[in-house]
């Protein structure tokens, strides 16, 4: 599925600020992922919220974006899950949350990682998340991938973002470090 829709761009773009806080190296991609979950406020309206956002080699140990994204979510504590959960928290509040979950990328998730490490489309599937909308395809620079195949494989709804294209590909190579 493509989409074009400014609200998805917003996060997509917000996605891409984290990918430009990585620094480039030749081996590896510089990718920015965000994490937004619906919140229901008191209110009954829904809106959309951040969790957690994450950038390639933020955390120790040669860590992709979506990994991070996903830890960081995991990592908060129960006063900062307070926001997400109005109505008070629930036991597993934060697998709950990401089952929930859209991820913005901007760059197809790894089905495969060259160090040994797990691939981001396992993440993503393992946390159950609904939906993945994704700035570009990872060019087989590295690997050949197959991280969106493998989460519509999977259950989660793929999403292609149209009108980012060009600048997820340039961030993503790290200007021109990467050809």
């Amino acid at each position: 599925m493509a989409s074009n829709n400014p609200e998805h761009l917003v996060f997509m773009k917000i996605a891409l600020e984290e990918a430009k806080k990585c620094i480039p190296v030749p081996t590896a991609f510089c990718v920015g992922c965000v994490v937004v979950v619906p919140v229901r406020l008191t209110t009954g309206v829904e809106e959309k919220m951040i969790l957690s956002t994450g950038y390639s080699r933020e955390l120790e140990g040669n860590t992709h974006a979506e990994a991070n994204a996903l830890a960081k979510a995991r990592d908060r504590s129960p006063a900062e899950l307070e926001k997400f959960f109005p109505e008070g928290i629930p036991s597993g509040n934060v697998e709950e949350l990401l089952k929930g979950a859209d991820v913005y990328t901007t760059l197809e998730p790894c089905s495969v990682r060259t160090s040994g490490l797990p691939a981001c489309a396992d993440a993503l599937v393992d946390a159950q998340i609904r939906r993945c909308y994704i700035g570009v395809a990872e060019p087989d620079d590295f690997v050949e991938c197959e991280g969106a195949e493998k989460l519509n494989r999977s259950g989660v709804e793929v999403v292609w973002l149209k009108g980012l294209e060009r600048e997820c590909l340039d961030t993503a190579r790290g200007g021109s470090l990467i050809r």
